[in-house]
C-alpha cells in the first residue's frame, strides 16, 4: 500500500516514514502543499497522512479543494491541533480520520490500516490462494497454516499479486506499489525480488505458481 505523507518537520517526517515503512507501507513525503499537489497528481496513492500547519498554506483548505475536484483518497489528519472544534472541523472538511500529536506509532499504523479496510478502500484482511494465506493486519504469511518469514518487500509483492489472482499485474503497477519516488531501484531489482520469492515459496511447499509474463508483468495462480 502506498501512502502520501504531507509533513514539514523533517525529523518527524523521517520518523513517520521509517515507522510506516516497517509496517509494510511505501511512503512518499511532501514538505508542503505544492509538493503534495504535484505528487498526488501522479496518482497511485491509497491514503494520505496530512499535517495542517504547512509553510505554504493550511491543510484543511487543501483537503477541501481535493474533495471538491472529486478526489476520494482516504485522508488521515495528523496535527497538533487537538481541540474538539479542530477535530470536528477536520472531519467536516472531508478527513476520514483525525489523530492529534503527540501520538503512538502503533496507533497511527492501526488507524491507517482501519481506513484501508473500509468498504471500497484498498486493504482486505486476509488474502488466500491455494495453501497460502496473507494476513494484511499482522502482517503475517502462512503456508499450510505454518508461519513463514518474508521480507517487507516480499510481503508487499505477494499482497499486490494476491489481490489480483489469475491476472497479470504490470511491472509498472508492481514497482509503484513497492518503491517510493525517492528509492534508488536497480534495473533488475524486481526480477531479483521475484526470483528470490519464487524459490522461497517453492522450497516451503506453496501450491501456487508465480508466473513471469515477459514484457508485461507477473501473476500468481493456484496449482490445483
Amino acid at each position: 500500500m502506498r501512502l502520501m505523507l504531507v509533513e514539514d518537520n523533517d525529523r518527524l517526517s523521517e520518523f513517520l516514514e521509517k515507522g510506516l515503512g516497517d509496517a509494510g507501507f511505501v511512503v512518499d513525503r511532501a514538505a508542503d502543499l505544492a509538493a503534495a499537489q504535484a505528487t498526488l497528481e501522479a496518482g497511485g496513492f491509497d491514503a494520505v497522512i496530512l499535517d495542517l500547519g504547512l509553510p505554504d498554506g493550511d491543510g484543511l483548505d487543501f483537503l477541501k479543494k481535493r474533495r471538491a475536484i472529486g478526489d476520494q483518497t482516504p485522508v488521515l489528519i495528523l496535527t497538533a491541533r487537538d481541540g474538539l472544534s479542530d477535530r470536528v472541523g477536520g472531519l467536516n472538511a472531508g478527513a476520514d480520520d483525525y489523530l492529534a500529536k503527540p501520538f503512538a506509532m502503533e496507533e497511527l499504523v492501526a488507524r491507517v490500516k482501519a481506513l484501508l479496510r473500509r468498504p471500497g478502500a484498498a486493504l482486505g484482511v486476509q488474502l488466500v490462494l491455494g495453501n497460502i494465506c496473507l494476513d494484511t493486519i499482522g502482517p503475517s504469511f502462512l503456508i499450510d497454516e505454518r508461519p513463514v518469514t518474508l521480507t517487507r518487500r516480499e510481503l508487499a509483492l505477494m499482497e499486490i499479486l494476491l489481490r489480483r489472482p489469475g491476472k497479470v499485474v504490470s511491472r509498472g503497477a508492481i514497482e509503484e506499489g513497492l518503491y517510493s519516488f525517492n528509492d534508488e531501484v536497480g534495473s533488475n531489482a524486481l526480477e531479483v525480488l521475484v526470483s528470490r520469492l519464487r524459490k522461497k515459496l517453492g522450497s516451503l511447499g506453496a501450491d501456487i505458481n508465480l508466473h513471469t509474463v515477459r514484457g508485461v508483468g507477473y501473476m500468481v495462480m493456484d496449482r490445483t
